[in-house]
């Protein structure tokens, strides 16, 4: 990546390797970077392994009885794939879980509270983060004292994300955002994440099947196939790029593909030819 964080990534992942059960190899090798302030989409099918490349970053992989074999993880340049996920969150980074997890018998407000477990404070700077969330989530204020279990999708998801703005982190893992939700609420999220980065400068890493989404709010992109990093770079270079186009967005300078060529064009992988 050509900027001036370029030399010291605020994150680096490096030649990380993964196993579950000590049997399964899931991560072969991969790499990546996020600068400081930007947005990076982490891009795949389902079972690529880009939601076990966010579960290595956090260090969430353990609960799950997968294990590091090889490689190492920095953030701000200090090596972070022995600490506890706790540890990471008052490092400034935190993951928003694949799957909209919220505390269904807890209203919305009484979950974002509990993002904030980890900060020492007021209760004055408390209603400030509070009400900083509902600037950015004015639809999550309104459904404040709603039951979480009980709200969409959409809402639940910006819950979710809600939750770790109340940590202050400086950056956040957000693993598929737009799953099950409608695709004018997948913009609004999006919209927001954008603001977010703009404004407070919080960076992104964003694992995302939705590639034309995410192609077009983030700043650089991987995309993993089976474990590995196949294809990088910028994101408008990505979503030009004839390869993605076929694979990922089943369109070609010839126009759209039925899903019978989309599955041939699959198999034949032709980066990896």
């Amino acid at each position: 990546m050509t900027n001036d964080t370029a030399s010291q990534p605020y994150l680096s992942v490096n030649n990380i390797e993964v196993i579950y059960d000590h049997v399964i190899l899931v991560l072969k090798g991969v790499s990546l970077q996020v600068p400081q302030g930007k947005i990076v989409a982490l891009l795949g099918a389902n079972g690529a392994g880009k939601s076990t490349t966010l579960k290595t970053i956090s260090t969430l992989l353990r609960g799950e009885r997968g294990d590091v074999t090889k490689g190492e993880v920095r953030f701000k340049g200090e090596r972070i794939d022995q600490l506890t996920p706790n540890e990471l969150v008052k490092r400034g980074l935190s993951q928003v879980m694949e799957g909209r997890h919220c505390f269904g018998h807890l209203t919305i407000e009484e979950n974002l509270l509990t993002g904030a477990y980890t900060r020492s404070i007021s209760r004055a700077e408390l209603k400030d983060s509070l009400d900083a969330v509902y600037q950015y989530f004015p639809r999550l204020k309104e459904r404040r004292s709603s039951q979480a279990g009980y709200t969409s999708g959409g809402e639940q998801q910006m819950c979710a994300i809600g939750r770790a703005l109340m940590a202050k982190p400086s950056m956040i893992l957000l693993d598929e955002p737009s799953m099950g939700i409608a695709p004018q609420i997948v913009e609004e999220i999006f919209d927001i994440v954008k603001d977010l980065n703009r404004k407070e400068n919080v960076s992104f890493l964003l694992a995302e099947q939705n590639t034309m989404v995410a192609l077009r709010y983030a700043d650089f992109g991987y995309i993993l196939e089976n474990g590995r990093v196949v294809m990088e770079g910028e994101a408008s270079e990505l979503a030009n790029n004839e390869d993605v186009k076929e694979f990922y967005l089943g369109v070609s300078g010839a126009g759209r593909k039925s899903f019978r060529d989309m599955k041939f064009y699959r198999r034949r992988k032709r980066w990896l030819a």
